[in-house]
């Protein structure tokens, strides 16, 4: 973190638009403007003083607190002089909600096992039993074998290692979601499907152990891509919504008493739209959080997984799921919610330099606002650490670019949605939230890809609870001159920015800027920089 002082990140306040934003490719530093850039801009003093006294109260007033900007570029810095120059505007409903995330909406899994949700669970719970006192048989490691599903044995959980594991997640201060195995008691036929009931028993054996000693679980979730299809095996929707209720039954005895109980969750598995109806209306009384994944730009092995992620329209195909999954939970009319419990992409492990790199933001931060669109409460990253797409390094645990998104979006993205959209381009993405809690700080934060591929935040004081914004910029040979227009946030009025600053001009705010006494403006700025202004780079600085 750097603070600086006597610099602007906003261009375009002297030309009609007022306070429209220069959204750029990498060619240009439109948005990581230096102080000599401004002046050389601006004759006399006193007209820059107005620019930084008109920007300032514009985010007072407006409580406009982030732009977050990423604009594509390839690996090869071939720029053009003279980009293509559109106009657009943001359009923002300030008037109302549209979905509500949870305050740790950010979540991370890990396949074998900040305060954050952590989900414990993938492609290997449903062949782990859980070592019990009265079980004689030795409890072993999972072992490598092509004939076994998923390529490997059976494995077993040591209580020791469970207790372990526990102990790390108080010291972390971590939510955690476990994944149960869904498969005890049932015979997978050669078709794949799994029949007859899911046996609790030991499931049952580890939440008391749990409880008896005095650890917190945040929830219980059955099964992991048992739904529709399946991977490796499935299970029918009516027996699922059985199982469900016996997992709840057992959660509330096991529980009784308590204040607090945990979650029930699932299936924890692929959207398929009739599946999921017949289970939400079957175990929604039964079931707190449904959960679903998402790896839709197919595998790792993928040569056009960045076409894919910076084509609009393949982006927008993401939004079916979201959109389908809340009109089902709608219609059940219960307080049941929506989760995406594991999204990496691109499943088989992701890519390397690709789901770990820079690039990989531009899904991840999409995927965030458009989840969070569709009142999904939570979102689960595929993974802590783990294959080629974990947050962290899986060698060094240095942390990937993604981090800093996730990090980032966590510390300035509240609660409420505002329905958002962009007019003027397919290349930009949009997302609005009120923005977190209300301490006196507005924060522009500009992660985008100059020349050196910069990205920074800027933060000033404000007074009141303002508009976060998510831009995404996909197109690195286009200039976007970017308006803002507000609906209903005041008295059911739309404001545009020039209608606001003309607002503010009789507002009194002071800015500290070069030891001038009439303005006292503070700002933070935060500038994350791929490597050499590569997007394949797993280096931001």
């Amino acid at each position: 973190m750097r603070l600086r002082f006597g610099e602007s990140s906003i261009s375009g306040f002297d030309s009609p638009f007022i306070a429209s934003a220069g959204v750029r490719g990498f060619s240009d530093r439109i948005f990581a403007l230096e102080r000599s850039w401004l002046m050389a801009h601006f004759k006399q003093r006193n007209e820059l003083d107005t620019l930084l006294h008109d920007m300032a109260s514009l985010f007072k007033i407006m409580g406009l607190t982030l732009w977050l900007y990423l604009a594509s570029q390839g690996s090869t810095t071939v720029v053009s002089q003279s980009p293509v120059v559109v106009n657009g505007t943001v359009h923002i409903d300030g008037g109302s909600s549209i979905g509500m995330i949870d305050e740790d909406f950010i979540c991370a899994t890990m396949d074998c096992i900040f305060s954050l949700k952590i989900r414990l669970g993938g492609t290997l719970q449903d062949k782990v039993r859980y070592q019990t006192t009265d079980d004689p048989t030795p409890c072993t490691q999972f072992v490598r074998n092509s004939k076994e599903m998923f390529g490997f044995t059976q494995g077993c959980l040591p209580m020791s290692r469970w207790d372990d594991l526990n102990n790390f997640f108080k010291m972390a201060g971590a939510k955690v979601i476990f994944g149960l195995n869904a498969l005890t008691g049932r015979t997978i036929g050669s078709d794949g499907i799994a029949r007859g009931a899911w046996n609790s028993s030991n499931s049952e054996y580890l939440i008391r152990h749990t409880i008896n000693n005095g650890y917190t679980i945040h929830g219980w979730e059955l099964g992991n891509e048992l739904s529709g299809n399946g991977i490796g095996a499935s299970v029918a929707a009516d027996q699922y919504v059985s199982d469900v209720i016996t997992l709840q039954k057992i959660v509330q005895d096991i529980y009784k008493g308590f204040k607090s109980k945990p979650l029930v969750l699932g299936p924890g598995g692929f959207f398929d739209a009739d599946w999921f109806t017949k289970f939400v209306n079957g175990a929604s009384a039964s079931l707190q959080v449904v959960t679903h994944h998402i790896y839709n730009l197919g595998p790792g092995v993928d040569d056009h997984l960045i076409d894919k992620i910076l084509d609009p329209s393949y982006l927008d195909g993401g939004a079916q799921p979201f959109r389908d999954l809340q009109k089902i939970l709608e219609n059940a009319g219960n307080s049941t919610v929506a989760w995406v419990g594991e999204a990496g992409g691109a499943y088989n492990s992701g890519r390397n330099l690709v789901t770990n790199a820079f690039v990989f933001s531009f899904w991840y931060l999409d995927q965030l606002g458009m989840s969070s669109s569709y009142d999904t409460k939570t979102y689960c990253r595929q993974s802590l650490i783990g294959g080629n797409y974990g947050l962290l390094d899986t060698n060094t645990y240095v942390p990937n670019p993604d981090y800093y998104s996730a990090l980032l979006w966590h510390r300035l993205m509240g609660r409420n949605v505002l329905s958002t959209s962009f007019v003027g381009t397919n290349k930009i993405r949009a997302y609005a939230h009120c923005s977190k809690n209300t301490a006196s700080k507005s924060i522009i934060l500009h992660l985008h890809e100059t020349f050196e591929s910069e990205c920074f935040i800027f933060v000033s004081q404000m007074s009141q609870l303002g508009i976060t914004l998510l831009l995404i910029n996909l197109d690195n040979s286009t200039a976007v001159q970017v308006g803002l227009s507000i609906e209903n946030a005041i008295s059911n009025k739309t404001l545009t920015l020039k209608q606001i600053v003309q607002q503010t001009r009789k507002t009194k705010f002071t800015s500290r800027y070069k030891h001038d006494t009439k303005y006292e403006m503070m700002r933070e700025e935060y500038h994350l920089t791929a490597k050499d202004g590569d997007l394949h780079s797993e280096q931001c600085f």
